[in-house]
């Protein structure tokens, strides 16, 4: 991957000649904000392109999610505030080598390598689950550290600037067109396609109409491969097990990269499972979102990734996805929590899953012989199987604690109590636990799952 850095000149009309615009200068750049006005954030270029001897220009606004990157015309830009980059300081020499910023992970991969690497002849193909693991064959020989989570949270600071760009302009799904958000390791020779196709069942990607035409006579899926676990109305989950079926779980984490910017992508899908929640229609089962999970999770996650396509968003599939994660938690006799760090979007899904969740069991508690209900935190954690510092959290969250003459009690004011029969009366898709037939598995006794 050429990594050299760009320079442009840009014209500055304030003094009459011109500016070099390199790679990493900062200036403010107009963009609509949601109300569609006019404002100026300071954005970061982070490449710059020539199309017909114009000037285009890759910006990120800082403090602004990476969603919102794009490309830009030079009218955008006050060059009159012009910020150029920061030269780095040189660190003391460790061990006769410069002491610069490392360029290689804890396994000893480079951080390009780990997004882009393509499976190699002869060589075992790598990770691929919207989440993220350590690679197991590091280059200097070092064995590397045992895996301990299912998607180790991508390090910014190692972050190549291919990766930090969006690749792919337009992805066609079935009946939606999606614009992805984020950088996707798909193929290089695709990212150059005005759109790329996806089979709608398969998932499998394709560089022309024509060829999703041709793979579509010949590919005999209409629903996910693996089991269907759950079924209510046109809503159904499910089950793949990311060994039985490699080609779908990798091309499902592909297009999951697209909208998922803090988890890293591999290609060993093996040591997950998959959840996709699909709605059904004459044409057959269609993609709604999915979430991912560790066979065998060291610190109780009961969700590695979670995404709902764009599509779909906004409807409350993403409360049904959560709320389902949990079912399956409460059918395995455990209490689980979602992987860490959660996106911006996942963050206040979950807030208003657990908010809703607990106020409801708070509702519902009947007062005995004229004495205050009771209810303990281990018990809210036992009846919902949300761990318990997520109810201790969201409890804060909601200022419902409060300690009064040597006890701590938690007290619902109308507010609250009339913004959550709002909020209910809102959510019309729900698990119905008597729909689910699932049994959990032993995963401990099943060697390398």
């Amino acid at each position: 991957v050429l990594q050299q850095r760009t320079l442009v000149c840009a014209p500055d009309k304030k003094y009459g000649g011109s500016v070099d615009i390199t790679e990493g200068c900062r200036l403010p750049v107009l963009r609509k904000n949601q109300e569609n006005e006019d404002e100026w954030p300071l954005a970061e270029i982070l490449s710059v392109k020539d199309i017909s001897g114009k000037n285009l220009y890759y910006v990120h606004y800082i403090d602004f999610n990476k969603r919102l990157d794009e490309w830009v015309t030079p009218d955008r830009l006050d060059i009159k505030k012009l910020q150029f980059p920061k030269k780095e300081a040189k660190t003391p020499m460790k061990n006769g080598l410069p002491g610069s910023r490392p360029k290689t992970t804890l396994n000893g991969t480079s951080s390009i390598q780990r997004h882009l690497i393509p499976p190699q002849p002869g060589r075992k193909r790598k990770s691929c689950g919207g989440t993220d693991e350590d690679s197991q064959d590091s280059s200097d020989g070092i064995p590397s550290a045992p895996r301990m989570t299912g998607s180790l949270v991508s390090d910014r600071s190692h972050d190549d600037i291919v990766t930090r760009m969006k690749n792919i302009d337009c992805i066609e799904l079935g009946r939606h067109r999606l614009k992805p958000w984020y950088f996707s390791p798909y193929p290089q020779e695709l990212t150059s396609l005005p759109i790329l196709y996806l089979c709608e069942f398969c998932l499998k990607y394709l560089k022309s109409l024509k060829c999703l035409q041709r793979h579509l006579t010949k590919c005999n899926l209409r629903h996910p491969p693996g089991n269907e676990i759950y079924r209510k109305g046109t809503i159904s989950f499910f089950e793949i097990d990311g060994r039985k079926n490699k080609a779908y779980s990798q091309n499902l984490c592909l297009l999951a990269k697209c909208f998922l910017d803090h988890k890293t992508l591999y290609y060993d899908t093996d040591p997950f499972l998959f959840y996709v929640m699909t709605e059904y229609d004459s044409k057959g089962f269609h993609i709604v979102g999915y979430f991912s999970k560790e066979k065998e999770s060291t610190e109780d996650y009961n969700v590695a990734c979670i995404l709902t396509l764009p599509p779909y968003q906004r409807r409350g599939y993403g409360k049904l996805l959560i709320e389902f994660s949990y079912e399956l938690s409460k059918v395995e006799g455990k209490t689980g929590t979602p992987e860490k760090p959660l996106s911006d979007l996942g963050l206040l899904s979950y807030r208003s899953y657990w908010s809703q969740t607990i106020l409801e069991i708070l509702m519902d508690l009947k007062s005995e012989n004229g004495e205050r209900p009771q209810i303990t935190i281990n018990e809210i954690s036992e009846i919902t199987s949300v761990k318990k510092e997520d109810v201790i959290s969201t409890l804060q969250y909601l200022n419902l604690i409060n300690y009064y003459k040597g006890q701590y009690i938690l007290t619902l004011s109308e507010d609250i109590v009339e913004g959550h029969e709002r909020a209910m009366e809102k959510r019309h898709l729900r698990i119905d636990p008597k729909c689910l037939h699932f049994t959990p598995k032993d995963w401990s006794k099943r060697g390398k799952w």
